[in-house]
């Protein structure tokens, strides 16, 4: 529908070739309402399919049998996602007690996820004190870590602090840690702050890719930061035990607000069936976090090396997809959460 034309001026209403005039909203207040767009004859249409033998009937004869099931599925995760980011950015803390669980991978997988189905600028940034290896899992556009950006003056623009980042096709951007073990250690709480500090003036999201020590320097500030956490698993009795210590010491330690919003991550790093019935795993944790989520083995993510969404399998796919609408449906709770505080 046409939205009223105003010249801006005090010259009338502005007439355009071969057409009636148009005024402003404002030259009338006693008209009638204005008409919606059903009263002024516009028919609502059905999606055209882009999958499967609907789109080849679509492309074959004009005729529209609608999308199917899975498609419109897809159509309403895509949506959850793309939902506005609200008062960010948003910081998510990806964390385990357990090593070797997926934790990188997760935090590279839905980074991706986000940026590829976003417009935003989404960064993820290692935190991890041990040598961290999310760098490995992007390209390697840089040698900048997190001291780079800590020591470096003179980040104005958002192409000063992109110098110190490398971007996957995916357009989700990298912030490795320390490559030196020894130097990686010192990266303190302050340091993590100050970093944080910049790299808000410049993404509307923000995944941190903790160590395995809730306990070192860093982990107090990423959680004093943290909108919300993700704690990964993988499933296995142990892994599992360890995901719900996550959880509990999280509640005891000043970080309880947490853990209602947090989501639990099984990662399979093995083919084959999963070790743990995830229909159990279901009952123990969502009583206390909001969401559960398994991603299952993946030829491309056990390689270890850069993560290109196009080489993973459907099915871990749609698994990140999902994980990527929950994490998306949080910053809504977050937006509403922070608007009854303030009421």
């Amino acid at each position: 529908m046409s939205q009223p034309f105003d010249s801006g001026d005090d010259t009338g209403p502005v007439q355009l070739a071969g057409s009636t005039p148009f005024t402003s909203a404002t030259a009338t207040t006693d008209g009638p309402p204005v008409p919606t767009d059903g009263e002024l004859g516009l028919v609502h249409r059905d999606p055209p399919p882009r999958t499967g033998w609907r789109k080849t009937v679509h492309r074959a004869t004009g005729l529209n049998p609608g999308v199917s099931a899975r498609e419109a599925g897809q159509r309403s995760l895509l949506d959850r996602i793309n939902q506005p980011v609200h008062g960010g950015p948003h910081k998510i803390a990806v964390l385990s007690q357990k090593g070797g669980v997926g934790k990188t991978t997760i935090t590279v997988g839905l980074g991706a996820t986000l940026a590829v189905a976003r417009g935003d600028r989404i960064v993820a940034v290692d935190a991890n004190p041990d040598f961290g290896t999310l760098a490995q899992r992007g390209p390697d556009e840089t040698d900048s870590t997190v001291r780079d950006v800590l020591l470096d003056e003179n980040i104005v623009r958002y192409s000063d602090m992109r110098m110190h980042t490398s971007q996957s096709t995916s357009r989700l951007e990298i912030l490795a840690s320390e490559r030196d073990p020894a130097t990686s250690e010192a990266f303190s709480e302050s340091d993590y702050r100050g970093v944080l500090d910049v790299l808000q003036r410049f993404y509307n999201i923000i995944l941190t890719d903790c160590g395995t020590g809730l306990v070192h320097s860093a982990m107090a500030g990423v959680l004093d930061e943290a909108d919300m956490v993700v704690v990964v698993a993988s499933p296995a009795v142990d892994s599992a035990r360890s995901a719900w210590a996550t959880l509990r010491w999280l509640e005891r330690q000043g970080y309880s607000h947490l853990v209602p919003g947090a989501t639990v991550v099984f990662s399979a790093s093995r083919p084959g069936e999963l070790g743990l019935d995830i229909n159990q795993l279901a009952r123990q944790f969502l009583p206390r976090v909001r969401a559960m989520h398994v991603v299952p083995f993946d030829d491309h993510l056990a390689e270890g090396s850069e993560i290109d969404l196009d080489l993973l399998s459907r099915q871990t796919r749609q698994a990140f997809l999902e994980l990527a609408a929950t994490i998306a449906d949080g910053f809504s709770a977050l937006h509403f959460a922070n608007g009854y505080a303030r009421a």
